[in-house]
C-alpha cells in the first residue's frame, strides 16, 4: 500500500501521513497487544498445489535479487520481465502498448537535496529558523529545481470545503499570496465515504490553489506521529518522488502556482501559532472534536527547497483473456494488483532490502493464480484484463495512468484490486472494502457462497483504506471498484487476525521484515484467488456492467458508466 495518494506532491507530506492510512488508532486494545510481540506461529504447512504456486511467485518477486522492487529501478524491472513470463505461462494474450505485455507509464521524478533547504518564520523583527530533520522536511517540487517563497500565512484548519455537509474550513479566509498552514484529515463528524474523500491531499491542494495560495505547510499532530513517528519520516527524506510526465513535459497535477511546501514535527508545531493565540495541543484537540477555525498566523513565513528533477519511465505489466461475447468482448473487466515496493533503505539489523513480500508480492501472486484457474475454464463473455501495476507506493501513478489511457480498445468496467493482504494468521473470511459502493456487492456476495468463504465488514472503516491503494484511481475514472484484504476471523483462538494485521502495520510495513519469513498462510491465499476468479467469472458473464449504487458519493461525484 502506499501513503496518500496524490501526495507525491508533497514528500514530506506524504511521508508523515503514512500511518494515518493503515494503522487503528493508536489507543486500541489491538494496537497495544501489537507492540507487544511478533506473531509467535511457526510458518504453516502449505499442501495445496495452488498455494505452492503462490509461494514460489511469493519467493520469487521478493527475493534480493528484485532489490525491492522500487518504481523505475532495475529491480523493478526484473520482477515485471518474472510477471510477464508468469503470464505467457499460463496463457493470457499480451495487452501493452504495440502488442506487448508492457504499458509505458511516463513519469517525472524528484527529489529533495538537503542543502539550501530553509524554513524560517519573521515576526516584529525576529526571525525563527526551523531545523531541518528535526522540526521541519522540505516539501519535493516538481516545477522548478530552486524553490523560494516568503509570504503572510493563514491557519486553514483541514482545508475541508465540503458546503454540501454544512462545513468550510475557508469560508471567510484571505488566502490569495499566502501561506496556508494546514493539519491533515477530515472532521470526525463526517462519514467514513465523506472523510475519504475530503482527507485526499489532492482535494486540499486544488481547495487552496483555488483561492490562490502560493505555498503550503502541513503540520504533523501528535496523533500523526502516534501512528508514524517522525523518525521514520526523516529516514526517507533522500528516496525520490514521482509523478505523471505530460506530453508537454511537465508533471500532471503538480500544481505549480504552490511555489515551495514543508511539513513541520508535532514538537515544533508550537513555534508555529506563537503569538495567535492558540497553542498546538489547543488545535490538535479542536481537530479531533472537529471545530476547527482558521485564523491569520502573525508575521510572515519564508520557505526554501532544492530538488532534483529528472524524466523517466517505468511500465505496466498487462495480460488478457479474451471475452467470448462478440458484442461485449471489447468491456474490459480489470484485475489489479501494484507490483512495486519501496526499494532499498536503511539498515535494520543488517539487512537493507525492503522485500515486499506481502506488500505487495503475495497480491500480485494471488492475481496470478486467479487469471491461471480463469484461463483454464471457458472464457467469459466480456474480456479480464490482468494489470501488475508500478508507481502504487509513489501515489497511485501506474493505475492512474492505466485508468485514464487504458491499453486496450473498449471500456473498462468494473476492478477488481489485490494489495497487501496481510494473511499471518489463519482465518475463514475475506474482507471486501468498497464494495457497498456499487452492484458488485451482490457478485460479492453469490462468488463468497459459491466457494463457503464469509464476507467480513470492514474491521477499520474509520481508516477509509478504500481510497488508500490502486482501485482509488479506477474509482476517480468512474468505473466501480473493490479491494480484497484478508480475513479477520480466525480459526485458531491463539492467532488473532486483527493482532497479526496490527502488528505488521507495526513493525514490518515497509520495512524489511516484510520478507518470506513472515508465517503466510498459502491456503488462505489460495481460497482469495478462487474468489477473485469467480467474481471475474460473475462480472464477466452478467448481461449487466456493474452500476454505481443509486446516491452513491463516488457515483455522483466522478460519473455514472452506463
Amino acid at each position: 500500500m502506499t501513503c496518500r495518494p496524490f501526495a507525491a506532491l508533497l514528500l514530506s507530506a506524504c511521508l508523515a501521513c503514512a500511518a494515518c492510512q493503515r494503522a487503528p488508532a493508536p489507543d486500541t486494545d489491538t494496537d497495544a497487544a501489537a507492540a507487544a510481540a511478533p506473531p509467535s506461529t511457526p510458518k504453516p504447512a502449505n499442501e495445496t498445489p495452488a498455494g505452492q504456486r503462490i509461494e514460489a511467485d511469493v519467493v520469487a518477486l521478493s527475493d534480493d535479487a528484485m532489490e525491492g522492487r522500487e518504481t523505475g529501478t532495475q529491480g523493478f524491472d526484473r520482477a515485471a520481465g518474472y510477471v510477464a513470463g508468469r503470464y505467457a505461462e499460463i496463457g493470457l494474450l499480451p495487452a501493452g502498448d504495440d502488442g506487448g505485455w508492457y504499458q509505458r507509464v511516463p513519469l517525472l521524478q524528484a527529489t529533495v537535496l538537503e542543502d539550501g533547504a530553509a524554513f524560517e518564520i519573521r515576526r516584529g523583527g525576529d526571525v525563527t529558523a526551523l531545523s531541518l530533520r528535526e522540526q521541519f522536511l522540505p516539501g519535493v517540487n516538481f516545477n522548478a529545481p530552486e524553490a523560494v517563497v516568503e509570504a503572510p500565512a493563514v491557519f486553514v484548519g483541514q482545508a475541508v470545503h465540503a458546503p454540501e455537509l454544512g462545513h468550510d474550513d475557508l469560508a471567510g479566509l484571505e488566502l490569495e499570496g499566502r501561506i496556508a498552514v494546514v493539519f491533515g484529515g477530515a472532521p470526525g463528524t463526517f462519514d467514513n465515504t465523506q472523510r475519504a474523500f475530503h482527507s485526499s491531499n489532492r482535494e486540499k491542494l486544488r481547495n487552496l490553489v483555488e483561492r490562490g495560495a502560493v505555498g503550503v505547510v502541513f503540520v504533523n499532530t501528535a496523533d500523526d506521529e502516534a501512528r508514524y513517528p517522525w523518525a521514520r519520516a526523516v529516514q526517507s527524506i533522500g528516496k525520490p518522488s514521482m509523478r505523471l510526465r505530460g506530453a508537454d513535459g511537465s508533471a500532471i497535477d503538480a500544481f505549480p502556482q504552490l511555489r515551495a511546501t514543508a511539513t513541520v514535527s508535532a514538537a515544533a508545531a508550537d513555534v508555529l501559532f506563537d503569538q495567535s493565540g492558540q497553542t498546538a495541543a489547543m488545535l490538535f484537540e479542536q481537530a479531533r472534536e472537529g471545530r476547527l477555525q482558521g485564523f491569520a498566523l502573525p508575521g510572515t513565513i519564508r520557505l526554501a527547497s532544492r530538488s532534483r528533477i529528472e524524466p523517466m519511465e517505468s511500465r505496466n505489466v498487462v495480460g488478457r483473456i479474451a471475452g467470448a461475447d462478440q458484442a461485449l468482448a471489447a468491456e474490459h473487466v480489470v484485475y489489479s494488483a501494484h507490483l512495486d515496493h519501496v526499494g532499498t533503505g536503511v539498515e535494520v539489523d543488517g539487512d537493507g532490502v525492503y522485500n515486499g513480500a506481502l506488500d505487495n508480492a503475495l497480491g500480485v501472486s494471488i492475481m496470478l493464480e486467479a487469471a491461471r484457474e480463469l484461463a483454464g475454464a471457458p472464457a467469459p463473455r466480456r474480456s479480464l484484463l490482468f494489470v501488475a501495476l508500478t508507481g502504487e507506493e509513489k501515489g497511485l501513478l501506474g493505475a492512474e495512468w492505466f485508468a485514464n489511457h487504458p491499453s486496450v480498445e473498449g471500456p473498462l468496467v468494473a476492478n477488481i484490486n489485490m494489495d497487501m493482504p496481510v494473511m499471518t494468521a489463519p482465518t475463514t473470511d475475506v474482507v471486501p472494502i468498497g464494495v457497498a459502493h456499487s452492484s458488485l456487492d451482490a457478485v460479492l456476495q453469490a462468488a463468497a457462497a459459491e466457494i463457503g468463504v464469509t464476507l467480513s465488514p470492514d474491521p477499520f472503516p474509520e481508516e477509509v483504506i478504500f481510497v488508500r491503494s490502486d482501485q482509488y484511481a479506477f474509482v476517480r475514472a468512474g468505473i466501480p471498484a473493490v479491494y480484497l484484504m484478508g480475513g479477520v476471523v480466525g480459526t485458531n483462538p491463539a492467532q488473532d487476525p486483527k493482532l497479526a494485521f496490527t502488528w505488521f502495520l507495526r513493525h514490518c510495513y515497509h520495512q524489511p521484515c516484510d520478507d518470506v519469513s513472515l508465517p503466510i498462510h498459502y491456503g488462505d491465499a489460495a481460497r482469495m484467488a478462487r474468489l477473485n476468479a469467480r467474481i471475474g467469472q460473475r462480472v464477466g458473464d452478467d448481461a449487466q456492467r456493474p452500476r454505481w449504487n443509486e446516491g452513491d458519493f463516488f457515483g455522483e461525484r466522478f460519473g455514472r458508466r452506463d
